[in-house]
């Protein structure tokens, strides 16, 4: 398997780095307590968590595979 032209990555994971940043800030901008929307704050931390898990599998692949 061929392995992604690297600025494309480096462009990709600061994409996703962004938008999970963006993500952080509007979840702390949403209303807590009585009558909050539990539901899109829910929603926005579970696509915080994809964005963090590709993120990680985008990071992997920067790392050069060494033969033993």
């Amino acid at each position: 398997m061929q392995s992604p032209d690297p600025a494309t990555l480096a462009r990709r994971l600061a994409e996703l780095r962004i938008e999970h940043r963006d993500l952080d800030e509007a979840i702390a901008r949403l209303p807590s307590g009585p009558g909050a929307d539990e539901l899109l704050r829910s929603r926005l931390k579970k696509r915080k968590l994809r964005l963090k898990d590709m993120i990680g599998y985008l990071e992997n692949l920067q790392i050069p595979d060494l033969d033993a």
